[in-house]
């Protein structure tokens, strides 16, 4: 397993603010990623109350967010781009809890070509059990119209720190 490195939190103009994975959004939900194995991005995540729903549960639209961002370190990582959600389907299986601990979000890359990336992403809650999934596809930029456009610091920026 590898620690993804977070190259947009070097950014020191103020202006990225990313809901899903910016350590400086203070409403924010301040992800972070592992390379598991090739393909498959992996998060760990404890729930707090200020994202509930119902009593005691994750908000759906929290979840279909995390289902998004860890889709989008997909992209970066293993597609070596950047790219924007195209389609997400989200299927909720069961609560996921808010009192019950860390979760654990995982993604994998299931296909692509030029234009498009299919991820299959998961919330799994304490005890293993599927709460919700996904089917991401995003569209791909190229590299050269991602760097300009969006950003995107190249593949090899998210892979500095090769320790777990």
């Amino acid at each position: 397993m590898k620690k993804i490195v977070n190259p947009y939190a070097k950014d020191t103009s103020g202006e990225y603010h990313c809901f899903g994975c910016s350590p400086g959004n203070p409403i924010g939900l301040k992800m972070h990623f592992h390379e598991v194995e090739e393909g498959e991005v992996m998060s760990k995540w404890i729930p707090e109350k200020k994202y509930e729903g119902y009593l005691n549960v994750l908000h759906g639209g929290i979840q279909a967010t995390m289902l998004d961002e860890i889709a989008s370190w997909v992209v970066y990582t293993q597609c070596g781009t950047a790219g924007v959600t195209a389609s997400m389907e989200v299927k909720y299986q069961q609560p996921v809890l808010i009192d019950q601990g860390e979760i654990t979000l995982k993604a994998k890359l299931v296909d692509q070509n030029r234009r498009l990336a299919t991820i299959h992403a998961q919330i799994i809650n304490h005890e293993g059990k599927v709460g919700s999934e996904g089917t991401i596809r995003y569209f791909l930029f190229p590299v050269e119209k991602a760097k300009e456009s969006m950003n995107y610091p190249g593949k090899e920026a998210f892979f500095e720190d090769k320790e777990k």
